[in-house]
């Protein structure tokens, strides 16, 4: 794993937007992996800032999604189709037609799952995967004890993430009690990943991350058996702890 430090959450969504921006200009036709939640928001808003000032072309970009709410349609506010096109795909040249998101609403949620993989593999497979990290160690919506060899698969949410995400949603009964996520052999396919790990809140995570076992427990040490991973971490974050060189 490769560690960048920086001094806050400002500049750590700048620098993973620069990381992502020269990824897109070297490669046009690159598949990203993008994440929701409030880690990337500040990623999203300075990819549109420099697609505005800049000109970088997302026209040949393919972009999949981690997960969904189960329950959620595309034009619910709260679902993640939502959120990504009021975030980034509305600001920028990327056609809707090559953003790919998993269904939430589907009736047969197990042939949603075989053919989402089946499509990122048909699509030759994710080039960048943009993650976040949760206080419980969770990547997508892997909560502790999903297994390593798991594909995108349905998941019962834990209370800790059902809580963090309280936060969107009007009441805590609200939010849903189920998702559709990639799982982790699907996120270890990505051919490169890039973490981003920001607040006092994430440091424990953190911690685990560097210096805890590899576990199903904590499903963020599964990153530990990828070859190309970039950790983007605020001071905050990495508070206390001792980096690897």
């Amino acid at each position: 794993m490769k560690i960048i430090e920086v001094k806050d959450y400002n500049e750590m969504s700048l620098k993973a937007a620069e990381y992502i921006i020269e990824k897109v200009i070297n490669n046009p036709r690159i598949k990203l992996g993008l994440a929701t939640g409030g880690t990337p928001v500040g990623t999203y808003k300075n990819l549109i800032a420099d697609h505005r000032k800049n000109g970088t072309s997302y026209q040949h970009v393919t972009t999949f999604n981690l997960d969904e709410y189960i329950g959620l349609s595309g034009d619910n506010q709260n679902s993640y189709r939502y959120f990504m096109n009021e975030q980034l795909f509305n600001h920028i040249d990327v056609h809707e037609s090559k953003t790919f998101i998993p269904s939430g609403i589907v009736k047969d949620m197990q042939a949603e799952c075989l053919y989402y993989d089946d499509l990122i593999e048909k699509h030759g497979g994710i080039d960048l995967q943009l993650l976040g990290i949760g206080q419980n160690g969770h990547i997508g919506f892997n909560e502790p004890g999903t297994s390593f060899r798991s594909n995108t698969h349905v998941v019962q949410l834990a209370p800790s993430t059902i809580q963090a995400n309280a936060r969107f949603f009007n009441n805590i009964e609200e939010v849903p009690t189920k998702a559709i996520t990639m799982g982790i052999a699907s996120i270890l396919r990505s051919k490169e990943i890039l973490l981003l790990v920001s607040g006092e809140s994430k440091n424990d995570a953190m911690f685990k991350l560097l210096n805890g076992e590899l576990t199903e427990n904590f499903p963020a040490s599964a990153l530990k058996k990828h070859p190309y991973v970039t950790i983007i971490a605020d001071k905050a974050a990495v508070a206390d702890l001792k980096l690897p060189c």
